[in-house]
């Protein structure tokens, strides 16, 4: 189910993301830089669609009746339309960070976002990497938002835009923006840092829009000329066309861990705690590596 509204801007927005990617394949083909390649492209665009496909099944019985439910009780409401639409951008931005937080905080959740950071390729395709089940229970962290007065059919529009924002910042063409942008945005140079396998740059720089989250919260890296970003994991996915494996790999791994003969407490650990927990030290969280290099 989607408004009006969104509809009309996903359609103008696929001929704007076509021009943008297929400018920035030319002038790295031009400029033979190896931002792209034709098999990790089409596993973006295939990881993009399912993400889409499992999103439109379950708007109907999740995001829409769940939020309109929450809608129905709640308790402000805002009557000017123009801080109505800044609030809810506010709000917005704030619940992708926590998402976004709690994707790279909890492994069981990793398991699903793993999928977008596993290619060593970045470009604008990489955007479109969806981490594919996210959908599934991305909507419980918009319920808030609905008990603060703002309709289920505006939250959705509003990830939309800036959905198409945070899709944009996937590009080595910028190097930097303005001082002060990057005091309060998201940049290309910020999110960069956020694909890095480097152990200085793990869990940063969680934002979409607004870089403020991460500066308040204490998740905020630059991007260091002295540290040259490698994209990917820190233990990269055996080269593979299975875009399964690609998205159930750390599903797999979790399983191998759940099997060793702990008790059911270590269990819920490996599925709860940070990705790289372990309870006899043969894996190290980001935390544990950086720690490692002081």
């Amino acid at each position: 189910m989607q408004s009006s509204k969104e509809a009309l801007f996903i359609l103008c927005s696929i001929p704007f993301y076509s021009l943008v990617i297929i400018a920035e394949i030319l002038f790295s083909n031009v400029q033979h830089k190896k931002y792209y390649s034709l098999s990790s492209t089409f596993q973006n665009i295939y990881f993009t669609l399912l993400n889409a496909g499992i999103d439109l099944i379950l708007r109907a019985l999740f995001y829409i009746a769940i939020l309109a439910c929450c809608y129905l009780h709640h308790f402000i409401k805002i009557e000017n339309v123009y801080l109505y639409w800044i609030v809810l951008f506010f709000l917005e931005d704030l619940a992708f960070y926590v998402e976004h937080r709690v994707d790279h905080y909890c492994r069981i959740f990793w398991a699903v976002h793993v999928t977008h950071h596993s290619s060593d390729e970045y470009n604008l395709t990489t955007g479109f990497r969806s981490s594919v089940f996210q959908p599934v229970y991305r909507f419980v962290y918009f319920i808030p938002i609905a008990f603060l007065g703002f309709s289920p059919l505006d939250i959705i529009f509003m990830y939309s835009i800036t959905q198409t924002y945070g899709i944009l910042v996937h590009t080595q063409y910028i190097k930097k923006m303005p001082g002060w942008f990057e005091a309060f945005f998201v940049s290309p140079s910020h999110h960069r840092v956020h694909h890095a396998s480097n152990v200085i740059y793990l869990d940063k720089n969680m934002g979409m829009c607004l870089i403020i989250w991460d500066k308040l919260f204490g998740t905020f890296q630059e991007e260091l000329e002295a540290e040259t970003i490698v994209y990917g994991l820190t233990k990269p996915i055996a080269k593979t066309n299975s875009p399964f494996k690609i998205i159930l790999h750390e599903w797999v791994a979790i399983g191998k861990d759940l099997s060793k003969s702990i008790s059911f407490a270590t269990k819920l650990k490996y599925l709860f705690m940070q990705p790289g927990w372990s309870h006899d030290g043969s894996s190290l969280t980001a935390a544990e590596m950086r720690k490692k290099l002081t």
